[in-house]
């Protein structure tokens, strides 16, 4: 029974300890890692996701219990399928000799805000900007870029704290700028899923 009792009364100091960590005002800094699902939306891409990756950093600006800013800089991989639509929307233009699966590279700046449901789950909204880290993807003539050097995106995300100072989260991210850096015959938008594992220092 003594056992017991004691088990139970670390256990409750443990999470109390924990949750007034979890929820100190300040800044805190720390990592994160994700499975990066990702396509580009139009007519000259295939209508399925790709399984990419994403690392970054983050800092998390606790300004109450239950509401902080959230800056991060993450590299993103993003990979999508050009569809057949292609050739036949740029048949004067398009390069013979494209390669059908792309590859991108983002350095994407998330701004996020926190909110609190308890101490441990959190709601996360806000914009992000991606600055396209790489443009060799040959689709068109003569090597011009197909890609815009900038994607404008809105993130809505749910993040669980976790003791041992990890967390979890997942969250959708759905670009509203046009990518397309060629014209305006087709609009090509991105999407990705997020899933992943952080550690706050």
């Amino acid at each position: 029974m003594k056992r017991i009792l004691l088990a139970a009364s670390c256990m409750a100091i443990f999470a109390t300890t924990f949750a007034q960590q979890a929820t100190k005002p300040g800044i805190h800094l720390g990592i994160k890692a994700d499975a990066n699902l990702t396509k580009i939306d139009g007519q000259s891409y295939t209508d399925a996701f790709k399984l990419n990756y994403s690392l970054g950093a983050y800092a998390k600006l606790q300004i109450s219990r239950l509401f902080a800013l959230q800056p991060e800089l993450n590299f993103v991989q993003s990979t999508a399928t050009v569809s057949n639509n292609f050739g036949d929307i740029y048949n004067d233009i398009a390069n013979p000799d494209y390669r059908k699966n792309i590859r991108l590279n983002y350095l994407s700046i998330p701004l996020l805000a926190s909110i609190g449901v308890t101490n441990h789950f959190f709601i996360q909204v806000g914009p992000q900007y991606g600055i396209l880290m790489n443009d060799h993807e040959n689709l068109i003539q003569n090597g011009k870029n197909a890609f815009k050097n900038g994607d404008f995106s809105m993130v809505g995300s749910v993040w669980i704290e976790l003791p041992a100072r990890l967390n979890v989260h997942a969250r959708y991210v759905i670009g509203l700028s046009n990518i397309n850096d060629i014209d305006n015959r087709d609009n090509w938008k991105s999407q990705a899923i997020q899933v992943g594992l952080g550690f706050t220092f």
